[in-house]
């Protein structure tokens, strides 16, 4: 079997047909990364890696090409430190990247032929990984990694990926909550006594708020826009440019994706109180952006009434899992969810580069420095 690794540069080059049945069910599809290259950030290239047998597209994956800072999993007060002394250490501290994954996505799809085998899925993940090697090399970047890899993809790839010569680091997990439930009671019964309590006060001020599911944005786009950069700049996190949606993401995402796409309105009388974009699949509901307008979302308690509206429709649906991201870990596992870990491959084509960046990273952990999962392990242990 000969194997015909390739990079492409656009998701226009690549059969959306025969992307897809790599990702079978995925909300983030071939239609999703090409919305988001549609709008391509100025600090973000983005393009796609995938391996052919006989003409056939049989593994697949997206890539990104950016520039990475060291101090990126750093937050808090030592952040505020590394800020002043960025300017003055940016050649050090600023490194290309390139990378399997996407920044707009909470995990790095890795794709494969429905009929491939284990043994054979890792043959082709290797001749992806040495593919975007010598991708990295043509472009005289350094840097390479895998972003936010899957338990389960870890589980099956890690050692595999190990052999090559990559180093693992832990990444920030993804909130998952599991609804096993008939109706919203018996989710509720399954929280604690005092979480009940609260949601159920909080969830009088809904009252008050008129609840709209769209598919479409139409008319609000730069309303959406401004919630979306509000919501991040009251953030206490800051990611940089893992953080940046390509201009006219949300439009061109809810085009794209049609029925799997829906984004839900939360007004207090005419005005614009928050939005929830949200992507279906036939087993789980991806609950991606919450935009708010502050302080009014905060009086009318709209992150617990979007909380309820969204495990409302997984239970109408029959959705047995909302995924709720990697932010904001406290109020999610009282609200229920477990923590599905993710990780991070790294490799320097650089000897002294890579020895320090391995060093580092067994300091810098993502998933120990993120002040808000340090606070939410605290509350649990």
């Amino acid at each position: 079997m000969t194997l015909d690794a390739r990079i492409f540069r656009s998701f226009a080059e690549i059969d959306p047909a025969a992307w897809d049945a790599c990702f079978p069910g995925e909300a983030e599809s071939h239609a999703y990364y090409a919305a988001c290259e549609q709008g391509a950030s100025r600090t973000t290239q983005d393009g796609a890696a995938a391996v052919f047998v006989d003409g056939r597209l049989v593994a697949a994956a997206p890539i990104f090409k950016t520039v990475f800072r060291l101090d990126t999993p750093i937050q808090g007060p030592l952040r505020r430190l590394t800020e002043r002394f960025h300017p003055l250490v940016k050649g050090i501290m600023d490194l290309p990247i390139i990378g399997l994954g996407c920044p707009y996505s909470e995990r790095c799809h890795l794709g494969f032929a429905p009929d491939a085998d284990p043994s054979t899925r890792r043959a082709l993940l290797i001749s992806l990984l040495a593919r975007l090697e010598e991708y990295a090399r043509r472009e005289g970047t350094g840097l390479i990694a895998l972003k936010d890899l899957a338990a389960q993809d870890e589980a099956e790839f890690g050692a595999a990926i190990t052999t090559q010569g990559w180093t693992r680091a832990a990444s920030l997990p993804t909130a998952i909550l599991d609804l096993p439930f008939h109706d919203l009671d018996a989710y509720l019964a399954g929280l604690s006594a005092v979480t009940r309590k609260d949601i159920r006060r909080k969830l009088r001020s809904a009252a008050s708020l008129r609840i709209e599911w769209r598919s479409d944005f139409d008319g609000l786009e730069d309303e959406i826009a401004l919630l979306y950069a509000s919501t991040r700049r009251r953030s206490r996190l800051d990611y940089g440019d893992f953080e940046t949606l390509p201009n006219g993401y949300f439009s061109a995402v809810m085009r794209s994706l049609g029925e799997r796409a829906r984004v839900v309105l939360y007004w207090v009388g005419d005005t614009l109180c928050a939005f929830n974009l949200v992507f279906l699949e036939k087993d789980r509901m991806i609950d991606k952006f919450l935009g708010m307008r502050y302080p009014l979302g905060q009086e009318h308690n709209v992150y617990a009434v979007s909380w309820m509206e969204n495990v409302k429709e997984c239970l109408a649906r029959g959705i047995g899992c909302l995924q709720t991201g990697q932010t904001a870990y406290g109020l999610k596992l009282r609200y229920g969810s477990r923590l599905q870990p993710s990780y991070i491959y790294f490799k320097h084509r650089s000897a002294l580069p890579y020895a320090i960046l391995k060093t580092v990273s067994r300091f810098m952990k993502a998933d120990r420095l993120d002040p808000d999962l340090r606070a939410a392990r605290a509350f649990t242990s």
